[in-house]
């Protein structure tokens, strides 16, 4: 399985070069992210090319939230496909997920503070 890495300041994005995440390839996405999740704590994972996720492709992408959030980390998701933004939906992974349309907004996401202050 392809993944590119590129950085951006304390950001990786991560971009999965398949077009399916399903049980064929769950295990070889998580080996591949492993290295990957032990190096950064802020990471971008860009699905642009992704066409289809089953079950399995989501538990391998919850898994790496979960390693992330153990680690006071966190991932954000961009570039979801019609086909994969209705599989996150039906499943209610959007509610889980950080989803942004774009990759700068997902790395721009990471700059902003995680709770604003409130001007009451």
């Amino acid at each position: 399985m392809q993944i590119d890495i590129e950085k951006s300041g304390e950001v990786a994005i991560v971009t999965l070069q398949a077009e399916h995440l399903d049980a064929s390839a769950a295990d070889e996405f998580k080996q591949a992210m492993q290295p990957i999740l032990d190096a950064n704590h802020r990471i971008v994972l860009d699905m642009s090319p992704l066409q289809f996720v089953d079950s399995a492709g989501l538990g391998a992408i919850l898994s790496c939230l979960r390693k992330l959030s153990a680690a006071e980390g966190d991932l954000k998701l961009c570039g979801l496909s019609k086909p994969v933004r209705s599989i996150f939906e039906i499943s209610r992974m959007h509610r889980i997920f950080d989803i942004l349309p774009t990759r700068a907004e997902a790395v721009q996401a990471f700059q902003a503070p995680a709770n604003p202050p409130s001007h009451a």
